[in-house]
């Protein structure tokens, strides 16, 4: 199993859905702070006094470009563009992921920080996708046994991390094995079934496992900067 980099490999879209998906975070996150301080030209877009939140139009742009991705197929630039439009409609509905899964408006509340969890994970998924491992190529002359074996392995970990709620480690870890490690390693967050299942409530991990998820730490106060909630 080794590593490639995708954009030698043909798959520079990849290259222009994480730029424009990063960029268009940004830029919502930017807008919408105006908005909520007053500045700027920005304003909210009502329909019959209907506050329309920007998955809405994050959702037709991904009903749109994916279509048009399967139906007509498209190589070099019109490949690109697509993708890259295909990331700007992701990052409009992933930016309010937390109003899809609490069906309410929290963008502003605590629990509107999932949404940048959610953006920030799929950006790293992003990134490792364009320098990985392909977890089921089998080199030339391995042997079916170690194959079977190794590829054993980086899935029980994968599984691991992500059942420790590391999922970003978990998943990641498929493209670049060393991070799988790295998650099923560290200390399970409270609420995932790996802490329900194997850290009892007088135990010294899952003490330290509350403590530790009650710091807020480097991304914590990252997370607290981008989302413009109060650090927890």
């Amino acid at each position: 199993m080794h590593l490639y980099l995708s954009v030698g490999s043909g798959r520079s879209a990849l290259v222009f859905m994480l730029l424009a998906f990063v960029v268009t975070f940004m830029v919502t996150r930017l807008v919408v702070r105006l908005i909520r301080s007053g500045r700027g030209p920005f304003g909210n877009v009502e329909m019959d006094g209907v506050h329309i939140h920007h998955l809405v139009p994050g959702i037709f742009v991904i009903l749109v470009a994916a279509p048009l991705e399967f139906v007509l197929e498209p190589h070099g630039t019109p490949r690109d563009l697509l993708a890259a439009l295909f990331g700007v409609g992701a990052a409009l509905t992933l930016d309010e992921f937390a109003l899809w899964l609490h069906l309410t408006d929290v963008y502003w509340e605590q629990e509107g920080r999932k949404s940048v969890d959610a953006v920030v994970g799929v950006a790293c998924l992003g990134v490792l996708g364009l320098v990985a491992t392909n977890p089921f190529a089998r080199r030339q002359g391995e042997s079916a046994l170690y194959f079977a074996g190794v590829l054993a392995l980086q899935l029980g970990l994968a599984l691991t991390a992500v059942l420790k709620g590391r999922l970003v480690l978990g998943i990641g870890g498929l493209l670049v094995p060393f991070l799988s490690l790295v998650g099923g390693l560290r200390l399970a967050r409270p609420g995932s079934p790996w802490f329900r299942w194997f850290y009892s409530p007088d135990s010294p991990k899952y003490a330290r496992a509350v403590r530790r998820a009650q710091r807020p730490g480097v991304s914590g106060r990252l997370k607290s900067l981008i989302s413009g909630l109060p650090r927890s």
